[in-house]
Order: C-alpha cells, then sequence, then structure tokens
C-alpha cells in the first residue's frame, strides 16, 4: 500500500514542483522538504512538535513551555508546513533547537529523516494524517500523540470515504488527545481503538496573559485620541474587505470619530488591501510605514496591518472586534484570541472551522454573529453607542474562556504517559 502511495505523492509533487519553485518562500524550503538538515546538528534526541501554520504554532506554545519544564534537558525540533507558521516558529525556538519544515511524506525522505532526528516522541498539533511518517515513527518505536484533535465536517466525509486505508494508519497513533467528544466519535467510527482516544479540551483556551504593547501607545501611534473608537477587522479575506469598507463607510456619516483597522490573514495582501481601501475613498495607512508618516491624511485613514505577530497589539487596543474569514466560506479564524482581552466580538456565520467554540460563544451570548454586510451594520451600531453593552459582551467572552481553559495540562499528562510507555526515557541519553 504504501509503495502505491510513494507513486501517487511522489506524481502530485512532480506536477506541483514548477509552480511551486518560482514562490520564494517555497525554494527557501525547498530541501528542508528533501529531509536535508543543517550540518554538525547535534540533538541528542529531541521532542519533535509538529504545528502546520501560525494557528496551530500559537495554540500549542504553552504546551511546549509545558513540554519545556518537564524535560528541561531536552532540545525541540519544531516543525511546520507553512513560512508564516515557520518564521513564529523561529520565535519560540531555544538555543540548539531546530525550525523545520516538514519533509514530503515520501518512505524514502521520511526514513532517512527520522533515523536523523531520532526523536523520543513526535507531536502533532490538530489531526494531520501522514502515512510514511507515522509508518516509519511506528516501527522504530517512536511515541506519536495528536493534540487538540478535531475532525471538521468535510474531513470525516473524506476519511470516511477511505476508512479501509486510514484505519491502520491511524492506530498507529499512540494517542489521540481530542478537542470534543464528537471529535472522538468520529475517530472511533474511523476504526481508531478506543482506548487511544481522550477528550482533553481544546488547548487554544489556554491563552497566556496578554503581555504585550501597552494599548494606550499603540492607540496613540493611531491617533486614537479621547473620544475615539477603533474598530479591528482581523484576518479578513479576499471578498470581506469590501463589506467591511461599505459598512465603515456608512457608519462614518454618523460616528466620525470611528477608526478602522484591517488586519488581512495574508499579510502579502497588503498592497492589494491597499488599493481597494483608496478606491473606496479612503487612504490605506500601512503599519509597518506608520512611523515615517505624517499625523494628518488626505483622506480618512484606514489602517492596514501589513506585519506578523502583531495582531494581538492591535485587538489590545480595539474597542470592537470582528474575526474574519467568516463573511465569505473560509470558516472563521480565533475568536479566543480578542476574548482573552475583554473584547467585544463579533463575526460572520461561515466559522466552521470552530464550530464548538463558536456555538459556546454564541449559548453564552458571548459574542454576537452577523450574517452579512447590513447585519454586521447594524451590530456596529449598537455597540457604538452603548459602552455598557460593549462591556458586557466583552466580560462575557473573557469570562467563558476562562471557565474552559485546563486543556494544555491535560494534553502533557498524556504525552508523559506515551513516553513512559512506549520507552525507559531515563535509559536514553539526556
Amino acid at each position: 500500500m504504501f509503495i502505491f502511495y510513494d507513486l501517487i505523492f511522489l506524481l502530485v509533487a512532480i506536477i506541483l514542483l514548477p509552480k511551486y519553485l518560482l514562490k520564494r518562500k517555497f525554494r527557501s524550503a525547498f530541501l528542508s522538504r528533501l529531509g536535508q538538515l543543517p550540518e554538525g546538528l547535534s540533538l541528542d534526541r529531541p521532542i519533535w512538535i509538529h504545528a502546520v501554520s501560525v494557528g496551530e504554532v500559537m495554540a500549542v506554545r504553552g504546551l511546549i513551555d509545558e513540554l519545556r519544564k518537564a524535560y528541561p534537558q531536552k532540545k525541540f525540533v519544531i516543525s511546520t508546513v507553512t513560512a508564516t507558521g515557520n518564521k513564529i516558529a523561529n520565535s519560540l525556538a531555544k538555543p540548539g533547537d531546530l525550525v523545520t519544515y516538514l519533509p514530503l511524506d515520501l518512505s524514502f525522505i521520511v526514513k532517512g529523516l527520522i533515523n536523523k532526528i531520532d526523536p523520543i516522541a513526535f507531536v502533532v498539533v490538530e489531526t494531520e494524517i501522514w502515512p510514511n511518517l507515522f509508518s516509519c515513527l511506528y516501527k522504530k518505536g517512536i511515541p506519536v500523540v495528536t493534540v487538540n484533535g478535531r475532525i471538521s465536517d468535510s474531513s470525516f466525509r473524506g476519511y470516511s470515504r477511505i476508512k479501509f486505508l486510514l484505519k491502520p494508519i491511524l492506530n498507529r497513533v499512540s494517542v489521540f488527545c481530542v478537542q470534543t467528544t464528537a471529535d472522538a466519535q468520529r475517530l472511533k467510527s474511523l476504526g481508531v481503538a478506543e482506548d487511544k482516544i481522550r477528550v482533553t479540551g481544546n488547548v487554544k483556551f489556554d491563552i497566556r496573559p496578554y503581555s504585550g504593547v501597552d494599548s494606550s501607545s499603540v492607540r496613540k501611534r493611531l491617533g486614537i485620541t479621547v473620544g475615539y473608537k477603533l474598530l479591528v477587522a482581523g484576518s479578513t479575506h479576499q471578498g470581506e474587505e469590501e463589506i467591511i469598507l461599505a459598512v465603515y463607510k456608512q457608519l462614518l456619516k454618523v460616528h466620525p470619530d470611528l477608526r478602522l483597522l484591517l488586519a488581512p490573514r495574508h499579510p502579502e495582501r497588503a498592497q492589494e488591501v491597499g488599493r481597494l481601501v483608496l478606491s473606496c475613498g479612503f487612504e490605506p495607512v500601512f503599519i509597518s510605514k506608520l512611523s515615517q508618516l505624517p499625523n494628518t491624511y488626505r483622506l480618512p485613514p484606514v489602517f492596514i496591518l501589513d506585519t506578523i505577530g502583531q495582531l494581538m497589539d492591535y485587538y489590545a487596543a480595539a474597542d470592537i472586534v470582528f474575526v474574519g474569514g467568516s463573511l465569505i466560506e473560509k470558516g472563521g479564524h480565533n475568536i479566543l484570541e480578542p476574548a482573552s482581552l475583554n473584547k467585544p466580538i463579533l463575526f460572520g456565520p461561515h466559522m466552521f472551522n470552530f464550530r464548538e467554540i463558536t456555538e459556546l460563544f454564541l449559548e453564552n451570548k458571548s459574542a454576537v454573529m452577523v450574517r452579512n454586510g447590513q447585519e454586521l451594520s447594524g451590530q456596529l451600531e449598537v455597540l457604538l453607542v452603548d459602552p455598557f453593552k460593549r462591556e458586557d459582551l466583552g466580560s462575557r467572552s473573557s469570562r467563558l474562556l476562562r471557565q474552559n481553559q485546563g486543556a494544555t495540562k491535560r494534553n502533557l499528562e498524556f504525552i508523559k504517559s506515551a513516553l513512559t510507555i512506549n520507552q525507559d526515557i531515563k535509559g536514553k541519553k539526556g
């Protein structure tokens, strides 16, 4: 079966290779994806964490901290698939750690890489399935632990069609730490042994207390003085900015003291968003260039966050937060970050990537869902004119967040158990 899988994977890789080689970000990662590691690397049986992109890396920051405390002599390998995830992973690495890209899942590549890294455990964030990687780790007696596991509706439909192929691969995972009982039931229906599944909650609730830039200084940089309000639209996608700008334009007629900051999910879209802002009659002001600009603008300014890793600073400075990827069918983004900052939160109807979290917030009246631009305008109007509603909604969101914390420590215990069961760590180096 794995020879057949190798052939299919290799064929797809060859077809897509010319396209990806044209992308500078991919070129810089290509050797890593072929299994090449830096010369003279000495990892001494590290713990390997794999998190596909920014959201997954950010979600397990606390877990990495806890693992460092539990195994202070151990180095870490942190792998990602995306360049933005790689950049965030580098910010979490300590001297001696390795940040790399996940290798292509071809047997001859992953075998060589696993032999070089020789980890004591492979921890994969959420539910990524890599047949050759999992098989090679299993054969070497290296435990594979899934943390914060989830299976979306679309993934479950697809997996169900190839259940007979997936069952042996999934059972090579030592333990699945999943977010909800629904995720656990889906794994069982795919053939995963029940004793391998644990419901531990969502580690994304375990957000570190914000310790970034003082929000008053951020507001001052933006020229948000007393009486002004800031709406931050975070992680927006193409097709959403147009709606938000139209709503903002309408609201400005009644609320001239309102300011907008757009934070596109993919910062490389910043110039595209800037052109859109200009076409709507506003002046695009890029955060990366803010210090070089005068405090006065020809047109009403719309700020565009074109840097990575600063969204929380602007959420902290916001009066109201809209979380993007939700007015269009992208599945939404993390509402827990603004919730941790006591912010009133709005989002669109397409939050299927965060279904359980969304339902929990709506059931507890801790966030507001809007179906379109008209509803977004109406709900913003309500919050803009009533500071008590803003404060109540923000308080509800942060309280609900606190009530659902603790998944990180539960995941940690199951990782430690998997390590103890599979091998005697004390007998290993380090």
